[in-house]
């Protein structure tokens, strides 16, 4: 099972005001410490929303809004992608993770769907098509790719 765990934001991280040199230390070490594991699949932070942009969808119209945006607490800092049992077990890894912004903090855990979670629609096809773009997405992340 994939989950994502996703930083919320505050007034810190949208002013753009960097972790100290103390909880990048604690992250890498975290971070080392899910890739020892075999859990760790992707992670980053994010620039504040004021470097961002939303597409806005109505149909076939598209509006674009540009950052920044309001309530940082909505608003999304950081993220790890990992690989695990279960949502327990990507629970007790969140737990262990130093606390992101140093103040209030919060760590959002949503699971990611498989293919067999759509069902009769997800059809052979796009299964095919599916393993395809994993495959291709695999080869082109290669080292010297």
């Amino acid at each position: 099972m994939q989950f994502m765990l996703l930083v919320k934001a505050d007034k810190n991280t949208e002013a753009g005001i960097m972790p100290s040199e103390k909880l990048l230390t604690d992250m890498g070490k975290y971070n080392e410490e899910m890739v020892e594991a075999g859990v760790l699949l992707a992670a980053g932070g994010l620039h504040p929303s004021a470097k961002g942009a939303r597409v806005r969808f109505s149909g076939e119209k598209r509006t674009v809004i540009e950052g920044p945006f309001p309530e940082p607490k909505k608003l999304i800092a950081g993220f790890w992608l990992i690989q695990v049992k279960s949502k327990e077990e990507a629970i007790e890894w969140v737990k262990r993770c130093p606390n992101p912004t140093e103040g209030r903090a919060e760590i959002e855990i949503r699971q990611v769907f498989e293919a067999d979670d759509f069902g009769v629609e997800f059809t052979p096809e796009l299964r095919e098509q599916e393993k395809r773009m994993q495959a291709q997405m695999s080869a082109q992340n290669k080292p010297g790719s």
